[in-house]
């Protein structure tokens, strides 16, 4: 069974943005989706949100695949980082995602541990970025040297801003679209 897990931002909340949308079309088919509720969003530490996704993705396999936004992103990365070598998943959509440090100056934690990129390649299946052209968090150029670190296909959204609810986005059907051709699904 293919199992998702969907890791928000800063600030984020599992019931927030397009998180309820994605695991609802998911669930229709068949696909274990769990959006973790990631600890002390307004003040979020690397290592705390590392442990808890260590804690709550038990035995990650080719069936389990990962959803970040915006800070859920450099965490999914870091995770992968971490994993064991041998392990492989299934894939991973990035979307408002950065792998440098960007103006938020508090979460520079999340940057301490350097990423291996062969390793994140390695383990990580495919990846696919989704990133908006006027983001007002992650600039443009972030997504675009995301894409050439990891050698990974970068979707662009015109004026979408951060990809969130406050920029009208309660669903993302790429997000969806871009996850079931890694699971190898048909796309209508």
């Amino acid at each position: 069974m293919k199992k998702v897990y969907i890791i928000h931002g800063y600030t984020g909340h599992p019931d927030k943005n397009w998180f309820p949308w994605l695991k609802s079309e998911l669930e229709k088919d068949g696909v274990d989706v769990n959006v973790l509720a990631m600890p002390n969003t307004d003040a979020p530490q690397y290592l705390e949100w590392l442990q808890h996704i260590q804690s709550q993705v038990v035995n990650p396999d080719e069936n389990t695949y990962f959803v970040g936004h915006s800070l859920g992103c450099i965490t999914i990365l870091q995770y992968l980082n971490s994993l064991k070598d041998g392990i492989k998943i299934g894939g991973v959509v990035l979307v408002a995602g950065f792998s440098t440090p960007i103006h938020f100056t508090e979460l520079n934690s999340f940057f301490d541990v350097p990423l291996d990129e062969d390793k994140i390649k390695n383990n990580a299946g495919k990846i696919v970025a989704i990133n908006s052209d006027n983001d007002p968090h992650v600039p443009y150029w972030q997504a675009e040297e995301l894409a050439k670190r990891f050698d990974l296909e970068l979707v662009t959204i015109h004026n979408g801003q951060h990809l969130n609810a406050k920029a009208g986005y309660k669903e993302i059907p790429i997000v969806l679209e871009k996850l079931k051709m890694i699971f190898g699904l048909k796309v209508n």
